[in-house]
């Protein structure tokens, strides 16, 4: 079994997204720590782009700060490292093409590996493309994440059927940030999904209220937040560690709850 596949394991994951220095590194190592100790099951982190056009104005901000406060790969991947010392849940990285091929795509994945990376989000490249990275990404053993939108559909079984780690169910037309109402009918995708892989797959952008996580976890195996954290972060700053577990804590008990009443 693969590393990110017992994220799953236990009932509904919950996954929360943090963004890499924002607003400095150790700020990141704290709030890792308290997601961990809060019930994460998986913890996606964010490498800082200069242009995330899958991003909305929150998590462009976030990383607007964490370059302006001298956010590197290199660093990041040190940062990984001392992580790796105490924290055992799959890592995965989400980042954007041009920061794996400027390092170079080879020493980018095979650096994921030599620090503990499980995963690899890429959302700038289509399905169809992903052949860029896919071998690489093998040869390392790092899971290549495939995100499977609304605008997906003749195309949902090709890509299930090909998916490795875990699927990123993205719930919203347009880019990332809180919504009040998720209409897409996630469900239908869903089950397109479980007749083509038995790859878990879970639900991510516009999720940020325990009840929609709830909501979510009825039809996915996990829910991913990452808008409504780095609201938190850019409220308390350095002192976010404490807030950003207790919402953890709470999204997590939402889908565990979820379990408890099926």
């Amino acid at each position: 079994m693969s590393k990110i596949r017992e994220a799953f394991v236990n009932g509904k994951a919950f996954i929360p997204f943090i963004t890499c220095g924002d607003p400095d590194l150790e700020t990141t190592e704290k709030l890792v720590y308290a997601a961990v100790e809060n019930g994460a099951d998986l913890i996606e982190l964010g490498i800082p782009f200069s242009d995330p056009i899958a991003e909305g104005p929150v998590i462009q901000r976030a990383d607007i700060r964490a370059l302006e406060s001298g956010t590197t790969t290199d660093k990041i991947f040190d940062l990984v490292r001392k992580l790796r010392m105490t924290v055992a849940i799959p890592l995965a990285f989400m980042t954007y093409a041009n920061v794996v091929f400027s390092y170079g795509s080879e020493k980018f994945i095979s650096s994921c590996k030599e620090i503990g990376i499980d995963g690899l989000i890429i959302p700038d490249i289509p399905f169809e493309e992903r052949e860029e990275f896919l071998p690489i990404c093998r040869r390392y053993g790092v899971a290549l994440i495939s995100l499977i939108a609304p605008t997906s559909k003749q195309r949902i079984a090709t890509i299930a059927k090909e998916a490795e780690g875990f699927i990123y169910i993205v719930s919203s037309l347009g880019v990332t940030g809180t919504r009040k109402e998720i209409a897409t009918d996630l469900q239908a995708i869903v089950d397109v999904v479980r007749e083509n892989t038995d790859v878990p797959c879970a639900i991510g952008f516009g999720i940020s209220t325990p009840e929609q996580a709830g909501q979510m976890a009825a039809c996915a195996d996990g829910v991913i937040v990452g808008s409504a954290i780095i609201q938190i972060m850019e409220q308390y700053g350095r002192e976010a560690a404490g807030p950003v577990g207790e919402y953890v804590k709470c999204m997590k008990e939402a889908c565990t709850a979820f379990e408890a009443h099926k």
